[in-house]
């Protein structure tokens, strides 16, 4: 009737200065009640994990945004207290599903959501209905837009699945720079949607492929913008040592240019080959993301071995590729090579 639940993530790594360091964090730590079959209440630390994309997940209103360059990485949940009540039925309406959240916020926990104390509300509605998977969200609370999303997942075959999210949040605001650093605040209903598909070939080969419409992203127009006015930032300090544009360019770039997929539209493609040569445990892959608007992207190779369970070694390089004023062309670096030893316990 109760479950405790945890998981711990813990980083060693070594930095530019010759030093060792170390990150440790509780991703997940909650109670969790089951007073019944089919009802269960969920209180402390949690991963919610809402919406049907693989890259993307607009509608997951309750958790953090995925890594673009890793999306099956764990991910930090968000304290609240949730519920699942779940209903079976006969008829072309299998399953119902109601799950309520809170999420409260204070300047101790989940202060990333306000900076004053308030309640953060909203759930979702599941349904498997007609074969297909079906969810209904929503997202209210005082210091945050609300938000609306719905998804769907429908295996149209054994090897082959289309999913798709989309989600509206309400009154959103984007802040945008002029080439002269005056910002100006947009405020407007953004739109954001996923669309895929899943298929497994028969000789195990994945194919995921998605497309991303960003409705709270820049424009190309609005990019190049910013863009001008870091380099103008940059020729002061040059000229003249003044640090005021391009302390400026980098308040921007903080708090609204730099993000991952900061744009309108994009691509997503990953193919993996399970055991490819009889080589058990093995799993080679190659992942593409592409900016349509600025015509930029990255391509990563991935190499993963799990000789036993629980045990990991992974090595991957991202190239990243595009011209001037592009989003991965004005990244600063030109690829980067990861590599790790993950252990599960």
């Amino acid at each position: 009737m109760v479950k405790l639940y945890a998981r711990l993530n813990g980083d060693l790594y070594y930095n530019d200065d010759e030093k060792w360091e170390n990150d440790r964090i509780t991703e997940e730590a909650y109670v969790s009640l089951l007073p019944g079959p089919s009802v269960t209440l969920d209180a402390g630390k949690k991963v919610l994990k809402w919406g049907k994309g693989y890259a993307w997940n607009p509608a997951a209103f309750f958790s953090r945004a995925k890594d673009i360059e890793d999306p099956d990485a764990t991910l930090e949940g968000y304290y609240v207290i949730s519920g699942d009540l779940i209903k079976s039925m006969s008829g072309p309406i299998k399953t119902i599903a109601l799950t309520p959240v809170i999420l409260p916020v204070s300047r101790h926990i989940n202060d990333e959501w306000g900076t004053e104390r308030d309640t953060v509300w909203g759930g979702k509605i599941y349904l498997f209905a007609f074969d297909t998977d079906l969810d209904v969200m929503l997202l209210s609370g005082e210091e945050i837009e609300d938000r609306f999303g719905i998804d769907f997942s429908k295996n149209i075959s054994t090897n082959f699945e289309i999913h798709g999210e989309a989600a509206v949040v309400l009154d959103y605001v984007k802040n945008v720079t002029d080439r002269q650093g005056n910002l100006v605040e947009k405020k407007y209903d953004a739109k954001n949607y996923v669309v895929g598909i899943r298929y497994l070939t028969s000789h195990d080969t994945t194919y995921i492929f998605e497309y991303f419409s960003n409705g709270q992203g820049y424009t190309r127009d609005e990019m190049e913008d910013y863009f001008s006015f870091v380099e103008t930032g940059f020729q002061n300090y040059l000229s003249n040592g003044s640090m005021s544009a391009l302390g400026a360019s980098r308040q921007y770039g903080s708090q609204f240019y730099n993000k991952q997929t900061v744009m309108k539209d994009y691509l997503y493609l990953k193919v993996s080959q399970k055991e490819p040569f009889d080589i058990l445990y093995f799993t080679p892959s190659v992942a593409c993301i592409y900016n349509i608007n600025d015509k930029s992207g990255s391509i990563t190779p991935q190499l993963t071995y799990t000789p036993i369970t629980n045990l990991e070694f992974e090595i991957k390089t991202t190239f990243l590729l595009g011209k001037n004023d592009t989003e991965y062309g004005e990244k600063i670096n030109d690829y980067k090579v990861y590599a790790a030893v993950k252990y599960y316990f």
